[in-house]
């Protein structure tokens, strides 16, 4: 039994410790100053973003929302690894990834009030819109990456789930296809400590959740979540692997998340105690690289008050796009779902016109 578990060891990556300070300068990512800044700058409009969706979502004016608030670094980090034709498949918090891959930010509030022009994805993004089923992206993101393996593109696919979503089936069908098929795929799992309530040992007797990345025949990495470029070197090294042909890589990205599961409800303090949030904010992403930079000569409290207020400012614009976007009608909703209508449809159509226009 413990030759399988000590097989069954992955390594753990960190390049920050919690101070700001670089612990494996082997596995310090050539990026330059200005690369480092936007990293910081991308964190930060995402707080912003959080901590405004939170007020909206608790005002009405927001439908949906998994608040995303201390995983800046996993998201942020893992999408900056990527190429722009490379694919993501999210879950249901990924929405910055989505963002800075190109989905318009007032379609995500179109998308989160349920109106279908939040899901017309413009041509050239390269993402599908947040999974709501747990782990089904996981299946779908194996899929696409063997169209790429096929296609014979040097594009990859990624995708994230929680912690959580590691006891789903298709997280294990999803690792074992693409591992089987060796396809050009990332797959990440976020583990915030807790799946809606469930704690992490709760959901497994595993050691680690990047071990499961054995059974599949895959590479597993446990990263330090919350150290953004420990995020963007493992997931870049996984994504030139892919692309190259060598198959997919299973990441388990250790992190925490501030608020709640989702607006839905949720309270947290249920079951998290307060000195475990404590020691968490403690590790908080932001802090850990805003010392970083500072301490480089790259960053300074009156640049973070800047890109604060442009946040708000390009936030407010989003909003204001979204509540003049015309309204959703029953005949456009039913003109989206075929490009040819069925008979059956039109009917419908052409009923539910009838009644608007009454």
């Amino acid at each position: 039994m413990s030759t399988v578990l000590e097989a069954a060891k992955v390594p753990y990556i960190q390049v920050l410790d919690e101070t700001g300070k670089v612990v494996n300068p082997d596995r310090m990512p050539k990026l330059s100053d200005d690369e480092l800044r936007e990293l910081m700058k991308r964190m930060v409009f995402i707080r912003i973003l959080d901590q405004r969706a939170i007020k909206l979502s608790r005002q009405g004016r927001l439908g949906f929302y998994a608040p995303a608030g201390g995983q800046e670094a996993a998201m942020i980090g893992s999408e900056y690894a990527l190429q722009r034709d490379d694919f993501i498949l999210p879950g249901y918090r990924d929405v910055p990834q989505l963002l800075y891959h190109g989905w318009p930010l007032y379609q995500w509030i179109l998308f989160s009030r349920g109106h279908q022009h939040g899901t017309e994805i413009p041509e050239g993004v390269n993402v599908l819109i947040p999974q709501i089923i747990i782990g089904a992206q996981y299946v779908q993101t194996a899929g696409v990456a063997l169209a790429f393996k096929l296609r014979d593109e040097k594009r990859i696919a990624i995708t994230y789930t929680g912690d959580g979503g590691t006891s789903q089936g298709d997280f294990y069908e999803g690792i074992n296809f693409a591992g089987a098929f060796q396809v050009p795929a990332v797959f990440v799992v976020q583990n915030n400590q807790f799946a809606i309530s469930v704690p992490v040992e709760l959901q497994t007797a595993a050691e680690t959740l990047a071990q499961k990345a054995v059974a599949a025949g895959i590479p597993g990495f446990q990263v330090d979540g919350n150290d953004i470029l420990a995020m963007y070197s493992v997931t870049k090294e996984a994504a030139d692997r892919a692309r190259a042909g060598d198959g997919p890589t299973l990441i388990e990205a250790l992190t925490f998340r501030f608020g709640p599961h989702t607006m839905s409800g949720d309270d947290p303090t249920r079951y998290r105690t307060k000195e475990l949030e404590n020691e968490w904010e403690r590790r908080d992403p932001l802090v850990r690289f805003r010392k970083f930079l500072e301490d480089k000569g790259l960053w300074t409290p009156e640049e973070e008050e800047r890109v604060m207020e442009e946040a708000r400012e390009e936030i407010n614009a989003a909003l204001k796009k979204a509540d003049a976007y015309p309204k959703m009608t029953v005949p456009s909703l039913i003109d989206s779902m075929f490009e040819v209508l069925p008979e059956s449809l039109k009917a419908q159509r052409q009923e539910f016109a009838g009644q608007e226009e009454a």
